[in-house]
């Protein structure tokens, strides 16, 4: 057999856009075809340099807060959810919101009301700064800590041991999430779990395809941006499960000749706010230097779709009378 037969693609899936990205990309091109450009979108609409480039060229314009939207403009909420003081400075700024808050984000968030209303004290497991972490956050400032890694975990202090909650980010490593909810359960054994999985499913779905490729691969390639959490935790998993190497790339422009050299599998995955466009140009830089023959792994199929914001859903359906 020839060296060149030998090279071999496998390709995770499912990888790429989840239901919550989708949904999310989908009511910014929406709004801007229903309202005009420009749009406003508080934050990165979904964490990926491609979509937001390709929506801002549409006329989408980014801002980091609702104060820089000028009064009574439209402003989109992000994928990632935000907090109640968001809704409340958008309000006082006579702002139209259009929430694209991913339905799995917003469970949490009331699941942060619900153990907050009992008066539970909330650990929520997650990264410092992340978006979505400071909405979840926001919903109960008073109850919530943040628990960033299992090092944090000393640092807790509670009123009644009794009366703990996890909660936790919906992007992370599920083995990193069971390893620290294990700790926080030997410091506080009457822990509450959630009432159901807070990993979203896009996020397990990808690493458990992840799982199955690396111990198999020479080198791992995620596309991905780096702000985006399950991105960097695909090529962690890539790492933790045997792969030799693994890198994140948001273009194939960025993969480099020289990793290839004594490669013979390369694992091929993406994260989920990442357009399959951007999958199909590595899997043709790779081709070109001989990794044409594309093996597709499968670990699960996903057929979840969201429907899109309610207030986008009223304004098509009156638009459309």
């Amino acid at each position: 057999m020839s060296a060149v037969s030998e090279k071999l693609v496998l390709l995770a899936a499912p990888r790429g856009y989840c239901a919550g990205v989708d949904r999310a990309v989908i009511t910014v091109e929406k709004a801007l075809e229903l309202y005009g450009a420009p749009v406003y979108v508080r934050k990165q609409i979904v964490h990926n340099k491609h979509v937001v480039a390709t929506l801002e060229a549409k006329g989408a314009i980014f801002v980091e807060e609702t104060d820089e939207v000028p009064e009574g403009k439209l402003v989109v909420f992000s994928a990632h959810g935000v907090s109640p003081a968001v809704h409340e400075s958008a309000a006082t700024r006579n702002l139209k919101t259009i929430d694209a808050t991913c339905p799995l984000v917003t469970k949490v968030h009331n699941e942060a009301r619900r153990f907050a209303s009992d008066d539970y004290d909330i650990l929520l497991v997650g990264h410092e700064g992340h978006e979505e972490v400071d909405g979840t956050a926001g919903e109960a400032p008073n109850n919530i800590q943040l628990v960033d890694g299992i090092e944090s975990i000393k640092n807790i202090k509670v009123r009644d041991e009794n009366k703990v909650a996890w909660l936790s980010q919906t992007t992370l490593s599920v083995d990193e999430t069971l390893a620290t909810v294990a700790e926080l359960r030997k410091r506080f054994p009457n822990l509450i779990d959630p009432p159901s999985d807070d990993i979203c499913y896009a996020t397990q779905n990808r690493q458990v395809a992840i799982k199955e490729i690396a111990p198999k691969s020479d080198l791992v390639l995620v596309v991905g941006s780096t702000n985006s959490s399950n991105s960097v935790r695909l090529v962690e998993v890539s790492l933790e499960y045997g792969a030799k190497a693994a890198y994140l790339i948001d273009y194939a422009a960025e993969a480099k000749d020289e990793w290839l050299e004594g490669v013979l599998t390369i694992g091929v995955s993406s994260g989920a706010s990442v357009p399959e466009i951007l999958v199909k140009d590595l899997l043709t830089w790779l081709a070109d230097r001989g990794f044409s023959n594309v093996e597709v792994v499968t670990a699960t199929e996903e057929h979840l779709l969201f429907s899109l914001p309610v207030e986008l859903r009223k304004d098509l359906k009156a638009a459309s009378k």
